[in-house]
């Protein structure tokens, strides 16, 4: 019964130069309900896109060549690490396997993205197992959980990894010394990563932090300088990469310990390279870190660097994440949210720079649908 009704389907695949050719709408059969899982009803998911005839992950090759093309699409790049895996909305059916389980049809949750989470973004979606769902407080709106599962989760493991490796910094340079960090990326990404360094890292242990960021343009990242405290370089596009290196050094006070690249190409991290003080590190999405190692791994020896791989994040994070936020310990990032059927307008802001933190897509409710 369930496979004959249909449900919208939104594809949001790499774009190019005629944003409306990325987009796509169609109706897919509903999905079934896993025995041992649930079925969610979608309200709200954060835009991304997967690249064509790509798998669950992008290519290197397919992201440089995307965002070295064109201008318009240089602050995409940063949400392609997860392509339609950020979804809030509510239970509509529970597996008949399902045994004294927390959870009940209607509650509000979201969804982990394991292994296998089909991509791009449906009116439901089928979770295998229970497990994989977290719940989420009437006090936080399913618009800001979309944020949750991805960008931020990932943003806060690699806060946490970043910490380990601060920590070693500081041991071998001893007292008094400083750990100085460059955070590449734009959006939402460094957004989440700095206000969750504010949380974790305690104040006497952002004394000996200089945390700067690198962006290619300002997408709300300045209005963040002097509340967290860090320094901002703009990497423009059109300047000589010597350039670039140069100023980018100077902005962090020299060469850095620490890199975190949040921007996945193989141009950032070339870049980040340079500016890197031998023995330094650089944390990328583990997702990525095959390629890079590959491609950078003679570089990496001679200057005596190193490429860390970042894995997403656990469930258990997760669930942590979601009660941080929920309590206002953390602040979310400003999202906006454009109906599904107007995916085309989300992508084509954010390509222009006009989206400051997130965009978030919405489905409408059963009772929107009928009217």
């Amino acid at each position: 019964e369930d496979m004959a009704r249909l449900m919208k389907q939104v594809s949001i695949e790499s774009p190019t130069h005629k944003l409306n050719d990325c987009i796509f709408n169609f109706d897919e059969p509903m999905p079934e309900v896993p025995e041992l899982g649930a079925r969610v009803k979608v309200r709200n998911a954060g835009v991304c896109y997967r690249l064509r005839s790509a798998s669950s992950s992008a290519s290197i090759k397919s992201l440089d060549a995307l965002t070295l093309g064109s201008p318009l699409h240089h602050s995409v790049r940063d949400t392609a690490l997860f392509p339609g895996y950020e979804v809030a909305g509510t239970i509509d059916v529970i597996g008949d396997g399902v045994t004294d389980s927390e959870f009940k049809v209607g509650d509000r949750v979201i969804v982990y993205p394991y292994e296998g989470h089909p991509p791009g973004y449906g009116e439901y979606v089928a979770v295998p197992e229970i497990k994989y769902l977290v719940k989420i407080p009437d006090s936080m709106s399913l618009s800001v959980a979309a944020m949750l599962p991805s960008g931020a989760l990932w943003a806060m493991n690699t806060v946490f990894r970043a910490r380990e490796q601060v920590t070693e910094v500081l041991k071998a340079k001893g007292a008094n010394s400083r750990c100085s960090v460059l955070l590449v990326g734009t959006g939402g990404l460094a957004l989440w990563a700095l206000r969750i360094v504010r949380y974790f890292w305690p104040p006497q242990e952002e004394d000996q932090i200089k945390i700067t960021v690198a962006c290619l343009r300002d997408e709300g990242i300045s209005f963040v300088k002097d509340e967290l405290g860090v320094d901002i370089v703009q990497w423009s596009e059109d300047l000589y990469e010597e350039v670039l290196v140069d100023r980018t050094r100077d902005a962090c006070g020299g060469y850095v310990d620490i890199v975190i690249d949040f921007s996945a190409t193989s141009r950032s991290v070339r870049r980040a390279m340079k500016c890197l003080t031998p023995g330094g590190v650089v944390l990328v999405s583990a997702e990525h870190a095959e390629s890079f190692l590959a491609r950078y791994s003679k570089e990496a020896i001679k200057g005596n660097h190193q490429l860390v791989p970042v894995q997403l994040g656990s469930l258990e994070q997760l669930k942590e994440l979601v009660h941080l936020v929920s309590n206002k310990e953390i602040e979310p990032p400003p999202h906006h949210i454009f109906p599904a059927d107007r995916a085309n307008e989300a992508i084509a802001k954010i390509g222009k720079g006009q989206i400051h933190g997130r965009a978030i897509l919405e489905f409408p409710e059963e009772e929107e649908q009928q009217e």
